[in-house]
Formats: structure tokens, sequence, C-alpha cells
């Protein structure tokens, strides 16, 4: 249901003087006094539009005098219309308060000037479904399908727009702007871990596909994805939850500051969370997690806001690991067994992260942020059993302690330039990382070292520039024209070396990029981007190559329509292309070099949202790829663990009488294990099922994951191993069993 607010702002004073235009400028909130960010705003009498940043801040400039019907609208909020009046010279301010709603796509236009940035797909889609827990954080991103193949401990396996991105080589993943991916790590380049994240605090999801962002840096070469925390409660919660496999979890959010306060632009609480489970593994997990994270968000002076979070984590399991087609085929384990039980692993992360926002008297937009990580992991696994000691097993340990720390700045001017609308940004990004002890180590039953591999200290800086120009050359069209400029220092000092010994190398990149929008009217956009961004390579692979390949290049470019070819439905299709330079892979499990050739990816990527009813909703996502390595003879050329076919989908219910559910499902198709196709990864369809039933002042839920009970593959590898009594080692696939049905109730208690 619209409300619309009709108001007239008048000018009670006549202005003298050359200027011949006006500006109109103010700020969105939500009945808690909380900024909305994205909100979009239109003058329909001159297709004007624009959207409100982090503090809820909108501007227009250069409005010709006249009447005007302006129109605010976001996913899950009342619209609200208006009458303005411009006079020649006006600088014009109007605040705005925005009343929640239920999600209706009738009322989502397409006009911002990057609405496909804003992502339009995903704000429905947070407000919409049920996040039963961590892993679908990830999921939120249309495409993107992850795996996990240490039972819950580990960062899961990522897959995206061709890319087998392993834990996050190639997708940059950052919460609140604090950069989630461990450059160098002792498991894999980019390993990102967002299981310090407690699903209920989460506000929105912002991504983009592609590299076309001059503000995001190193890994954005299948795209970026920024998690948004809450900075506000609206009320106190207690949630129990239980369910098979000895699973239980007990979370909780509190109000630290009064109703009063957070009216006046002042909220802090504190949030938890426990969690246990044995899993569905023939051997118990015994896994175990906790989180606590406080956070602040007010303003310190009339023109400037403080967000301060502070993070602890820890998290400690057993897992069965990955396992081959043989030893099931047998008998010898059963289909959730495991060949080395001693397998698991233990992590922590504890974060400080510090973010300054002011508005000056002249409507810029500066942005400071600092951020501090400090980080523990060890893991034991065994990918390969007997096949290099046949007495005691191949069983590694990847152990490292991190120092992370950095800093985000940024400073954005809205203007004019030739009679356009001009927004500059102008940023500088700082990143340090410091390990310790940096390991990979032959164990037996993890407590005996034989042999350590690699040991060494890493020092990996990163310095960035960047320059963003946004102009609307009409009504109708918006070029947006980036240029970001990377310099890397990377230094690894030798333990296993006596004396020690400390290499050095360094290397700098320069990543253009250039946008087009062109808006036809509020239901359709048109969008043309390139660009060229990198992923950097591990600090040992720098050292090891000499210098070389430390950044290599990407390219890509998407052709796209963003729009509404009916009332209740959006659409969002791309056709788009991906190159890749030559790539030097750090293997972390092998701890060797593996180098590859150049890459080529293109595909289709579809996102269609319908409302079928007041309270019913349909989504799909259909993505389709053709990756393929450069200059290897065809039908050898295949990117190995590389989807070639992915859709997700639903029907989702948000009843009036308080009953709310989805039923969803997700399918990847088969996809090469090999460079010739000749193993193939097992593709699955899986259907997952929620129902809750809210009261005034508590909710019910059950949730299915695995509805029909499928038998499924969640990751899978070609590897060569051999089993304890094997004399020869064999190559196949091995994997790691997916969730069979798995029921858990909850119950969600607000105050």
């Amino acid at each position: 249901m619209k409300f619309n607010l009709l108001f007239s702002i008048l000018v009670l004073t006549t202005r003298l003087g050359i200027c011949q235009t006006g500006s109109l400028a103010g700020t969105i909130t939500d009945a808690s006094k909380t900024p909305v960010h994205g909100a979009t705003l239109i003058l329909l009498e001159s297709s004007k539009n624009t959207s409100t940043n982090e503090l809820g801040f909108y501007q227009f400039v250069n409005i010709k005098p006249g009447t005007y019907t302006i129109e605010i609208s976001y996913v899950g909020f009342q619209s609200v219309k208006g009458i303005i009046q411009v006079r020649p010279g006006d600088q014009l301010t109007q605040n705005f308060e925005l009343q929640e709603s239920d999600v209706q796509l009738d009322e989502v236009v397409v006009t911002a000037p990057t609405a496909n940035d804003q992502q339009l797909i995903t704000a429905v889609d947070v407000n919409l479904r049920p996040i039963n827990n961590s892993q679908e954080i990830l999921r939120m991103v249309p495409g993107l399908f992850i795996g996990q193949h240490a039972g819950g401990g580990k960062a899961e396996q990522i897959f995206l727009r061709g890319f087998d991105l392993d834990h996050g080589t190639d997708i940059k993943i950052s919460v609140d702007g604090m950069p989630v991916n461990m450059v160098s790590h002792a498991h894999g380049q980019g390993y990102a871990d967002l299981h310090f994240v407690i699903p209920e605090l989460i506000q929105g999801v912002d991504f983009k596909k592609g590299p076309y962002r001059s503000d995001k840096g190193n890994q954005t070469t299948a795209g970026w994805i920024d998690f948004r925390i809450r900075n506000t409660l609206d009320q106190n919660l207690v949630k129990f939850e239980v369910g098979q496999f000895d699973t239980y979890r007990l979370a909780g959010a509190i109000n630290l500051l009064s109703k009063s306060l957070r009216v006046k632009n002042q909220s802090a609480y504190i949030a938890s969370e426990y969690s246990y489970s044995n899993s569905y593994f023939d051997n118990p997990q015994h896994f175990k997690r906790l989180n606590l994270i406080g956070k602040y968000n007010g303003k310190i002076s009339h023109n400037t806001s403080l967000t301060f979070t502070a993070s602890t984590f820890w998290s400690k399991w057993n897992h069965s690991g990955q396992i081959p087609d043989r030893a099931v085929a047998s008998g010898s384990i059963g289909w959730f067994g495991s060949i080395d039980p001693t397998e698991g692993g233990e992590t922590g992360r504890t974060n400080i992260n510090t973010q300054f926002v002011t508005l000056d008297k002249k409507n810029n937009v500066i942005k400071n942020q600092l951020y501090y990580t400090n980080y523990d992991f060890q893991l034991y696994s065994n990918f390969t059993f007997f096949l290099h000691d046949s007495i005691n097993g191949d069983q590694i340990r990847q152990k490292e302690r991190r120092h992370l720390f950095g800093y985000n700045g940024s400073f954005t001017n809205q203007g004019t330039l030739f009679g356009k609308e001009l927004v500059s940004t102008y940023g500088i990004n700082y990143r340090q990382d410091l390990t310790r002890h940096t390991e990979l180590s032959h164990t037996v039953n993890r407590n005996t070292t034989l042999e350590r591999n690699k040991f060494g200290n890493i020092n990996e800086a990163n310095l960035g520039f960047y320059i963003d120009e946004l102009i609307e050359l009409s009504d109708h069209l918006s070029v947006n024209a980036g240029l970001r400029l990377d310099y890397f220092s990377n230094q690894y000092e030798d333990l296993i070396q006596i004396p020690a010994t400390t290499l050095k190398a360094s290397a700098h990149i320069v990543s253009p990029k250039l946008n087009f929008y062109y808006t036809l009217n509020s239901g359709t956009q048109f969008y043309f981007n390139t660009g060229k961004s990198f992923h950097s390579n591990d600090t040992r692979v720098v050292i090891a190559e000499g210098g070389k390949q430390i950044l290599p290049a990407a390219y890509g470019s998407d052709l796209g329509i963003i729009f509404k070819p009916v009332q209740n439905m959006l659409v969002n299709a791309s056709a788009w292309y991906l190159w890749l330079a030559q790539e030097f892979v750090y293997v972390g499990d092998e701890g060797i070099v593996e180098p590859s050739g150049k890459t080529r990816r293109q595909g289709i990527d579809v996102s269609i949202r319908y409302q079928i009813a007041k309270s019913l909703y349909a989504d799909v996502d259909f993505n389709t790829t053709r990756p393929r390595a450069i200059g290897e003879p065809s039908g050898a050329n295949y990117l190995p663990l590389a989807p070639v076919l992915t859709t997700t989908g639903g029907l989702t219910y948000s009843g009036a009488k308080g009953f709310s559910g989805s039923l969803r499902y997700r399918y990847m198709a088969d996809r090469p294990a090999n460079e010739d196709n000749t193993v193939v990864a097992k593709g699955y369809f899986i259907l997952d099922a929620q129902l809750n039933y809210a009261l005034k002042k508590s909710t019910f839920g059950i949730s299915i994951q695995n509805v029909l009970n499928r038998k499924w593959k969640e990751t899978q590898f070609d590897t060569e191993s051999r089993l304890k009594n094997e004399i020869q080692p064999v190559e196949e696939i091995h994997f790691t069993p997916g969730t069979p049905f798995f029921a858990k109730a909850s119950w969600t208690f607000f105050f």
C-alpha cells in the first residue's frame, strides 16, 4: 500500500544574481531515525534521480526552476510522493521518514544513475528470505554456489561465473568494509571465512559481478561482496535452535541504550551465538563455535557519525575429510565415513572496525575507516592418505598467526561540469598483513610433527589510490569512469633455512574502468560495464618465481539490462566476458607453486523476481558459463571444477496472519573435473524448506535441508591417492558428502 505525503516548500525571498537553477538536499531515515542507505529519489517531471548514501543523504543539483513531483522508494518501505517548487538560486533542504511495509514489487523503480550497482535483486531477497545459517549468507548473491568440505568449521569453497574460487582467490569479500579474505594464507590464497558473522544481524548485501568498481582493488575479478551489519536493533531477541545430529544453537542480541537515545541517533548493542553439532558424518564432528559482537553507531558531532564494532570468534571441530569413490564402492567405509578420523581444526578471529563519515557544510562526504584483525588458524587434513608415506600416512598441518590492519578513506563531491551533474570520488586504501610461523608440516595424529615443508613469516603490504567520476550526460544517460593504482610489497622470511633468509619483491598495476548506464524509463535501464582488475598471488609464489607475476591482470565486460516487463516482475540479465592473464597459484595443501596459462570465461546471467500474489513471491537465477584455457588444444582446455550451468530459485510466502516460509532449490550441472573432461564431477539438485509462525513477541520456525533426502556430493576433486593396503595409487573422484535430510526447529523471543 502506498502512502502519499504531499508537501510544499515555498521560498519567501527572491534571490538576485546570475544563478538560474536551484538545488535540493536532505536525509532519508526510518521510524527509528536510522539512515536508509540506497533509497531511490526521482523528480518525475525532469527525470532526475539519485539514491541515498550511508548517511541516508541525497542531493539534487542544477534543478531548473519549476514545480516538481518527488517520489521516494525503497524495498520494504512505503513509497512517498510530494510536490516541491524550485525558484532560481534556491538551496532547499527536506528530510523524509519512511515507514516499513511489506515488499511490493510494483513499487520498485529502476531509475538511479547506477541502478545495476544498487543490486535491487538482492535488496528484494534480503527482505523476503529467512536466513537460516551462516552458509546462506553467501547464497544471497545470484549465481554463487558454495561447498563445505570440513563439516562447517572451514571456509566454504566458492563457485561463481565459471570459477572454482577455492576459498576466495578471485572474489573480494568484506563485512562493513573490513576485508574477510586472507592473502598469503596457510591454506590458500584469498581464504575467506565468514563464520564470524551472526546471520540475524545482517542488514543488507551489496555485490557486483566483474572488475568494474574503482574503489574495489585486489581479488575483484569474478566480483565483490560486502555484507552490512545492522547499526541498530529494532528489538532485543533470544533465539534457540535444536536439530538432528545433536545440533544446538543459542543466539541473542540486546540493546545497550534506551529507546529515547536511539531516536536521537545513538545506538549500541551486543550480540552473541554459540553452536554445537556432531553433524551427519560417522565420525562425530564435535563442532563448537562461539561469536561475540558489540556495535555502536551515533553522531559524535552535527556533521559526523561514528560506527565502532568489536567482535571475537572461535571455532573447533573434527571432520571426516574427502573420501575416494572406490572406498565407498567396496564397502570399506560408508557414504558418510572417513579414511583419517583425526582430521579437524581450530580457528579464531578478533576484529576492531572504526568508521567515521562526515558531511561537511558543502555537502561533501568524507569517509575514514580503520580496522584491525588478530587471527589464528590451524587445520589438519589428509587428501592422499598413504600416497607419500605408506607407514604414517599423509596428514598435514597448516597453521598461522596473523595481524591484519588497514585504512580506507574517500572524499566525494557532487557538483556540475559544463552544466552536467558530476559526482567525483577520490580514495585511498592501505592494508598490511603480518603472519608469524606460517606452516605446512607432515604430521601424525595431529600431535607428532614428522617434517616441516614450509615454515616462515610473511609481510605483505598493499597501497591503493583511485579516482572515480560519475557524470549524467542527460536525464537518461550516465557515464562512470574510474582509474586505480595499486602497489604491493612482499617479503618472506624462510625459517627452515639456517640461518633464516629473507627475500623481497614488489610490483604495481593500473586498473581503468568505464561504465555506461542508459535509463529508458522508471522500469528499464541498460548498462555496459568494462574494466580491468587483478588478484595478487601468494607471497611464497612471488618469491619462488623471482618477483614475476605478482599481480596478474583480468579484463572484463558486461552488457545487460534491468527492467520490469510487468509491474510485479523485476528482471536483471547480462551477457559477460572475462579474460585472465597467466596466473601462479600457491597450493597450500601441497606447498607447491602451480602455474597455469591464460583463461577465458564467457556466459549469461539471468535473475527474475516475480510477485505472484500479495504474499507470494517467486524467484529464479540462471547462470551459464563457458570457461576455457587459452593456448591449449581443443578437448584438453577445460578448467577443472569450473561450473558450466547453475540455477537457483524458489517460492516465498509472507502472510498477514503470522505464517511465512519458503521452498527453495539449487541445481549445479555436471562439470569437468580435469582438463580433458574424462573425469566428471557429478551435479546435484537439492530442495530446502522453511516455515515460520510469528506471534506478537515470538516466532516459531522449522527448517529442512535436503527435503528429498538425496545422496549428493557437495565438493569433489580429481585426486591421486593410495589407501593403506593398496600397492599402486589410484586417481579418481574424492568427495565430501552433502547434507542428508536435516530438520531443525527454532524459537525466537523478542523483548
